[in-house]
């Protein structure tokens, strides 16, 4: 068999190899962009 450490990225398209959780797309879902004022 094949060993996949516990930060490989899993889940994504059938065998596509496209990791949707601990994969970028997966920590991405944790962000949210946000827009801040600074004085000039």
């Amino acid at each position: 068999g094949q060993w996949f450490g516990p930060d490989s990225p899993f889940g994504g398209y059938k065998e596509s190899g496209l990791g949707r959780e601990h994969g970028v797309q997966g920590f991405e879902e944790y962000l949210e962009t946000k827009t801040i004022g600074l004085p000039a």
